[in-house]
C-alpha cells in the first residue's frame, strides 16, 4: 500500500497544488502511526486518485482555460445552472460564441464593438408583437445624449419607487448587483447579441442566470446609486457600446420602431441623438438652481431657505414628501 501512496503523492506533486500539499501534512502522522490510521489512509488515497483523474481530464488546470470558465458560470449565487463544455454553453447562454464568455461581476462587457460591426450588423428584435415589452409605464425625463458635460448613456424613464420594471425582450440575466452609480442594476443578455440595463431599482428580483420573457418583472423602480429623484436609467449595449436606445424604441408609442435593426459604425459617433433635445438640456442646466443637501437638511427646511413650497420641490425632483434626503443630494429648486 505504501507504494501505491508514493507512486500518487509523486504524480501530485509535480502539478504544486497547494490542495496537495496540504494532502501531504495531513498524511505524514498518518504514515508515522500506519495501524491506527489505516482507514484514513485509504480514504486520503480515494481523494488523491480522484484528484489525479480530474487532473487529467483537465490539461489547462491553473489557468483562464474554458473548462474552468465554464464549471464556474456563476460567481454570485448559484441559478441550478452548471456547463461544464463549450457545447452546453453555446446551446443555453444567449450570444455565447459572440462574448466568449458568461461574466456575471463586471457590468459591462469588454468594448470591441467597433471591431465586430463591419459593414453593419442586422439584429433581429423580434418575431411577434409579444416579443417587446416596454421596461416602465411612464414619460421619457431625459435622452441619450450629453448632459451637462457628460455623456448620458442610456434614456430615464418616470417612475415612483416601487413600480413595477419589466425585462424588454426574452433573455438571460447577467447582473444582479448593487453598483455604486447604477444603484440596484441588472443587466440582461439577448439572443441576438443585445444587452439592456435596468438602474436605480429599489429592489431586484432576479439572479445571474436566470431566464426572463418579454415582461417578465425583473425590479422595483426606486432612486439607488448617483440618482435624484425615482427614476429607471434603461441602456441599450452591444459588446459594452452604448447604443441610443430611441434607435430601437419609440417612447411615444412604448413600442419598437421596427422589428429588424441595423447598427453600422455611425451609431457609435451618437449622431442619432435630437439636436433639439440636447438644446433644451443645455437650457434647462444654464437656468436651474440646486440646493445641496446638509446634516439635519428636510424638504420643509429647504422650502423656507429658497421660498419654494414643498410640493413643488417635491414636482421638481420627483420626489414624495416623506422621502428621506441624503448628505450632497442636489435638489432643484428651480
Amino acid at each position: 500500500m505504501s507504494t501505491y501512496l508514493y507512486r500518487y503523492i509523486c504524480r501530485c506533486l509535480k502539478n504544486l497544488y497547494w490542495k496537495y500539499i496540504i494532502a501531504l501534512l495531513a498524511l505524514a502522522p498518518m504514515m508515522l502511526a500506519p495501524q491506527f490510521y489505516s482507514a484514513q489512509v485509504e480514504s486520503a488515497i480515494e481523494l488523491l486518485e480522484d484528484s489525479a483523474s480530474w487532473v487529467m481530464h483537465q490539461p489547462n488546470t491553473g489557468g483562464d482555460s474554458e473548462e474552468e470558465t465554464d464549471s464556474a458560470l456563476f460567481n454570485d449565487e448559484p441559478a441550478g445552472l452548471f456547463l461544464l463544455t463549450i457545447s452546453d454553453s453555446l446551446a443555453h447562454i444567449p450570444a455565447f460564441d459572440l462574448y466568449c464568455g458568461w461574466d456575471t461581476k463586471n457590468l459591462f462587457a469588454e468594448k470591441n464593438a467597433l471591431d465586430n460591426v463591419g459593414a453593419g450588423v442586422r439584429f433581429q428584435l423580434c418575431y411577434n408583437e409579444c416579443d417587446f415589452v416596454y421596461p416602465a409605464p411612464g414619460e421619457i425625463t431625459s435622452p441619450f445624449g450629453p448632459r451637462w458635460g457628460r455623456m448620458h448613456k442610456g434614456m430615464d424613464i418616470d417612475l415612483e419607487s416601487g413600480d413595477m420594471v419589466n425585462a424588454a425582450f426574452e433573455g438571460m440575466v447577467r447582473i444582479s448587483q448593487y453598483h455604486s452609480t447604477y444603484g440596484n442594476v441588472v443587466v440582461i443578455r439577448h439572443n441576438n447579441g443585445l444587452e439592456t440595463l435596468y438602474a436605480h431599482l429599489s429592489q431586484r428580483k432576479v439572479k445571474p442566470g436566470d431566464h426572463v420573457e418579454a415582461g417578465s418583472l425583473i425590479g422595483l423602480g426606486g432612486n439607488t446609486g448617483r440618482s435624484y429623484g425615482s427614476h429607471l436609467h434603461f441602456e441599450v449595449r452591444f459588446m459594452g457600446e452604448p447604443i441610443d436606445p430611441n434607435l430601437l424604441v419609440d417612447p411615444s408609442k412604448k413600442s419598437l420602431r421596427d422589428w429588424e435593426f441595423v447598427l453600422d459604425r455611425k451609431h457609435f459617433e451618437y449622431a442619432s441623438i435630437d439636436p433639439k433635445a440636447i438644446a433644451a438640456r443645455k437650457g434647462t442646466a444654464k437656468s436651474s438652481k440646486f440646493h445641496v443637501v446638509k446634516k439635519g437638511d428636510t424638504l420643509s427646511a429647504i422650502s423656507r431657505k429658497t421660498g419654494v413650497s414643498v410640493n413643488a420641490l417635491c414636482k421638481l425632483n420627483k420626489v414624495k414628501k416623506s422621502t428621506t434626503l441624503r448628505l450632497g443630494q442636489k435638489i432643484r429648486y428651480k
